[in-house]
């Protein structure tokens, strides 16, 4: 994968807007419109913040949840609550929230499955010390999954997840990656070397592209 190495996280995050904001004016002029999909965590805030600095055509993209926490609507827990919150006002009508709040779990799933593109364009993905990547954690079930785009998750941290499979994600265009943190270096350097015994290692390579700051590689 290609690598982009910043000074800091403000940096990454800079950079991190400006690859969402190329990609999407590419998308757009040869296809017409834009889907992203964007991992949750703190690491992508400040970098969807910076987005209102790039003039998008909003109403030719739509925005899909990489993974969310089984919580209710507004809770601290979700990664749609943090999302609103940090996108620019225009962006916020374009999210197309996983629904984790439906009684039954599994048919909401398959159901945000269907509603996919075939490739998404741009997946947007973190990495967690423990080599977590949406929400494939390690030793999950869920890391098994081959038969469908999305799918839930046993327990971890005390939520079950919803989240794109390993299938989704090798249908995408493009993968970004967005890491940072002094916590990540061990994670990274699995990352880059492609590691199957993490859950990030087994994310295919080519097409990608990995904006991280200089803490994540302990440097």
């Amino acid at each position: 994968m290609r690598a982009e190495i910043l000074p800091d996280a403000e940096g990454a995050a800079r950079r991190g807007a400006e690859v969402i904001a190329a990609a999407a004016t590419e998308s757009i002029d040869a296809r017409g419109g834009f889907s992203l999909a964007v991992s949750g965590g703190h690491g992508p805030w400040r970098m969807f913040e910076l987005l209102d600095a790039h003039d998008l055509d909003w109403e030719r993209i739509e925005i899909f949840q990489v993974d969310e926490r089984v919580a209710p609507d507004g809770d601290d827990d979700r990664n749609l609550t943090h999302l609103l919150a940090s996108l620019p006002g225009p962006a916020r009508e374009r999210v197309r929230a996983m629904p984790v709040t439906d009684a039954d779990l599994d048919v909401a799933a398959t159901r945000y499955g269907e509603s996919l593109p075939e490739r998404i364009d741009l997946v947007h993905l973190g990495l967690g010390p423990d080599g977590h990547t949406a929400s494939l954690v390690p030793g999950d079930p869920v890391l098994d999954v081959g038969d469908r785009p999305v799918a839930l998750t046993g327990v971890y941290q005390a939520r079950r997840r919803m989240t794109l499979t390993y299938p989704a994600l090798a249908a995408a265009r493009e993968i970004f990656w967005l890491v940072t943190g002094a916590d990540k270096p061990d994670a990274l350097a699995k990352l880059r070397a492609g590691d199957p015994s993490i859950p990030a290692g087994r994310v295919r390579e080519e097409n990608a592209v990995l904006v991280c700051d200089r803490a994540a590689t302990g440097d």
